[in-house]
């Protein structure tokens, strides 16, 4: 039986009656940042927000394969459950689902009351409360590709590049998009209210961005994990697939995921501004930037958190592999876009489409962090092109790599809390384990007619 709604969820319910809803979408963000989520019919919305829906904890240990990872609190505690309540003041119809509404949810566990360790919302929501109290209010920008896939039986994959045309990089209209796949994108997700742009073609066939705007850092978070969640439906719904792996074809680059990120102080004012300071960048900027690079190594855990990401890496494919930074350059890890005065901020070229949003955002902003209470600055600035290993240090080029750096940099996993981290490098070695143990297509072609 549901219960009796307040009223402020019955004005909710009203609304969503009045434009035609009966279902609410109720997603969380797994440990990988992709949606799980349960459909409520209306009329049951009450007793979902009152009791809340289980779920069993375990599905942040799930693999993509179905795969559930022993990971503690899961299969070593019995499989118990999660519990996950509408969070209503993020409902918004979802322009392609007549009659349907999605929010975002919040996770306890109902034994504690608490929140859950894996929960990436709930992790980002402790590294800004540690921002607060210092005074800072991350503001953030993110910038996403994917790829657009057809359907090609002939393909040892099952899928192509949705257009091979060449040279169309930065352009919109039908010559690299003949089905106007962007153009009806676009639209879309501007009727879902979650802050895109602009759009265009990127840099391989079949590869598009979608820029959102800056926001709170939470917020920003909300609308990446959201976007890529209708990037991918809306490819399903078309019969295509949409990707945000870091590198789906040996024949094409991969796909970035930037973070531009500044910070307001509780006046409102921009405290990475400084006209009078070096590069017109304050002393927290400059220490922000550091600590970006201090932390780096384990960064790179959360910014590239695949097998595959690390293939992305290496020698002028634009994907930063050495840690750096430069003025309005983008062969540097840590880019300074020109704009100054309120647009003052650093953009992370670090990330790959396929990271978390929660993980990646909460993950620059501790190491950001870290660095402003370090005090320390950053060394000179890259100048001209960089991929120059006599001028900078290596990030880890491997997965194993980047997770023992991770694992090594207890100032960093102080900040994100040594729970969920134990979790997320317990379910990504497993996933290295796994890789290593299978047989690739690569290793058949390359060994077995001469060996």
């Amino acid at each position: 039986m549901s219960a009796a709604p307040t009223p402020s969820l019955r004005q909710h319910m009203q609304r969503l009656a009045a434009e035609g809803i009966d279902v609410v979408r109720v997603t969380y963000p797994d440990l990988i940042g992709t949606d799980r989520a349960r459909d409520v019919l209306l009329d049951h919305l009450p007793s979902a927000c009152e009791h809340g829906l289980a779920f069993c904890r375990a599905v942040y240990h799930t693999s993509p394969q179905g795969d559930v990872i022993p990971v503690a609190g899961g299969l070593d505690a019995g499989l118990p459950d999660i519990t996950v309540r509408p969070d209503l003041d993020s409902l918004v119809p979802l322009p392609w689902e007549p009659g349907v509404a999605s929010c975002l949810a919040e996770v306890t566990d109902p034994a504690t009351g608490l929140t859950v360790a894996e929960s990436p919302r709930d992790l980002l929501r402790a590294v800004l409360d540690r921002c607060a109290g210092h005074g800072l209010r991350p503001v953030v920008g993110p910038e996403l590709e994917y790829f657009l896939c057809e359907e090609d039986p002939a393909s040892p994959s099952g899928w192509k590049r949705y257009s091979g045309t060449t040279g169309v990089v930065y352009t919109a209209g039908l010559r690299a998009d003949g089905d106007n796949h962007l153009l009806r994108t676009l639209r879309l997700l501007r009727d879902m209210n979650i802050g895109v742009t602009s759009g265009n073609h990127e840099f391989d066939g079949g590869q598009f961005e979608i820029n959102l705007t800056h926001s709170d850092a939470r917020s920003a978070a909300d609308r990446a994990f959201r976007f890529k969640s209708a990037i991918k439906e809306l490819a399903r719904k078309e019969g295509k697939l949409a990707t945000f792996m870091a590198k789906p074809f040996n024949d094409a680059g991969g796909s970035g995921f930037h973070l531009h990120l500044s910070c307001d102080t509780d006046e409102g004012r921009n405290a990475f501004d400084d006209p009078a300071g070096p590069y017109g960048l304050s002393a927290t900027a400059r220490h922000a930037v550091a600590g970006v690079l201090a932390h780096a190594p384990a960064l790179t855990a959360l910014a590239n958190p695949a097998v595959n990401s690390y293939k992305r890496f290496g020698p002028d494919t634009l994907a930063p592999w050495l840690i750096d930074w430069g003025l309005d350059n983008r062969s540097a890890m840590v880019r300074i876009p020109p704009e100054r005065g309120s647009g003052a901020r650093f953009e992370l070229r670090l990330g790959d489409a396929g990271a978390n949003p929660y993980l990646l955002i909460a993950g620059t902003i501790a190491a950001a962090l870290l660095g402003v209470l370090a005090g320390a600055e950053p060394p000179a600035p890259l100048e001209g092109y960089g991929y120059d290993t006599a001028r900078a240090s290596v990030l880890p080029m491997s997965l194993p790599a980047a997770l023992d750096a991770l694992e090594a940099d207890t100032e960093l996993t102080d900040v994100l809390g040594k729970d969920f981290t134990a979790s997320f490098l317990s379910y990504k070695r497993d996933e290295t384990e796994r890789f290593q143990r299978h047989v690739t297509d690569w290793e058949f072609t390359e060994y077995a007619y001469h060996l």
